[in-house]
């Protein structure tokens, strides 16, 4: 059963690396789609870790992928910044340069 939940982290780290390649071409409709399948997954997992633990090597595994994960999560907020920018002005009117 433990194998289940190394799924979830790698059905996770599947969606963090669509969700990267999406900010790649500035696809951000699905960075917000790939974003809700993450947090379906998200929920499952700690649902379905209430009943269930990792092995040791498991647990290495799990450190690796989550690893992996955050990488992809910097380099999509990375990505997403000038985005995120963007909608800051549109949404309060002004530039955040100051000059």
């Amino acid at each position: 059963m433990s194998q289940m939940l190394i799924d979830y982290y790698k059905s996770i780290e599947e969606s963090s690396l669509q969700m990267l390649e999406a900010a790649r071409t500035q696809d951000w409709e699905q960075v917000v789609r790939c974003e809700g399948v993450c947090a379906v997954l998200i929920e499952q997992l700690r649902m379905c870790s209430r009943s269930q633990e990792l092995l040791p090597e498991q647990r290495r595994e799990k450190s690796r992928i989550m690893q992996r994960i955050l990488h992809n999560d910097a380099q999509i907020r990375y990505l997403a910044e000038p985005w995120l920018e963007h909608l800051d002005e549109r949404a309060t009117g002004q530039s955040s340069l100051l000059h």
